[in-house]
């Protein structure tokens, strides 16, 4: 029979490492909080405006930052910019009252690849925050036609639309995938397992040789994958030269 001291434990589930910045310390003391009674996180640093930010980060190395944008000394998306520069690999949520489009377009160009209205529900905070975590980019759908509508206009002149890089179904979930769905979304609504579509956009991410998700959104509003009926004309047109994929 086993000693006290002898049992052997079960072995510990990884903790998704998060730092909070924000001006309000009540607003970073109820984001520890529900983190804490969320399973699954460990809060490893607070900011109170984006200087500091980036000095946590830095030192914190944590996988995801949940940032506000209206701070102090230094606003968030600069914060946001100069962390993803030292830590490409942690993801940065960005976290905001405020419901201006060019925030959106802000932040995304900085390199957040979430962005959560600061009343949204704490559910809707802790699945944001683990797809974000996962790889995904979560800015909603009709956030990212809005604000990347541009995109298209002030593409450089000349630019060609190479539609052909990618397979009709590799299309097709790239712009489900921009529309800001989940892996599971995605799945649900093409009938296969969350990751096969995983592995499906780390494919079209090394075809279209897109070093951020950023880019592969971008490359997609450029080609009018988010245009209402693009979808069906590029499938209609690649037909026959991909139907063996």
């Amino acid at each position: 029979m086993l000693q006290p001291e002898e049992v052997v434990g079960l072995p510990e589930i990884a903790q998704t490492r998060v730092m909070i910045a924000d001006d309000h310390s009540i607003m970073r003391d109820g984001l520890q909080e529900v983190l804490e009674h969320s399973c699954g996180f460990e809060v490893v640093g607070q900011a109170r405006d984006g200087v500091e930010a980036v000095d946590v980060a830095q030192s914190s190395r944590p996988d995801v930052v949940i940032m506000d944008v209206m701070m102090p000394n230094k606003n968030g998306i600069d914060a946001c910019r100069e962390i993803m520069d030292a830590l490409p690999d942690t993801r940065v949520l960005v976290l905001t009252a405020s419901t201006n489009e060019d925030t959106v377009v802000d932040a995304i160009a900085a390199g957040a690849t979430g962005y959560l209205q600061k009343f949204s529900g704490k559910d809707k905070l802790v699945t944001t925050i683990r797809d974000v975590v996962d790889g995904e980019f979560r800015i909603p759908g009709d956030v990212i036609r809005r604000v990347l509508a541009g995109i298209r206009d002030t593409a450089e002149t000349g630019e060609t639309i190479d539609m052909q890089k990618l397979t009709v179904r590799e299309r097709e979930i790239l712009k489900l995938y921009a529309q800001g769905m989940s892996y599971a979304d995605i799945a649900e609504v093409r009938g296969n397992r969350p990751l096969t579509i995983r592995n499906a956009i780390y494919v079209i991410r090394d075809k279209l040789g897109a070093k951020s998700t950023q880019e592969m959104v971008v490359w997609a509003v450029r080609n009018g994958l988010l245009d209402n009926g693009a979808s069906s004309a590029s499938a209609a047109s690649a037909a026959g030269g991909q139907a063996a994929n």
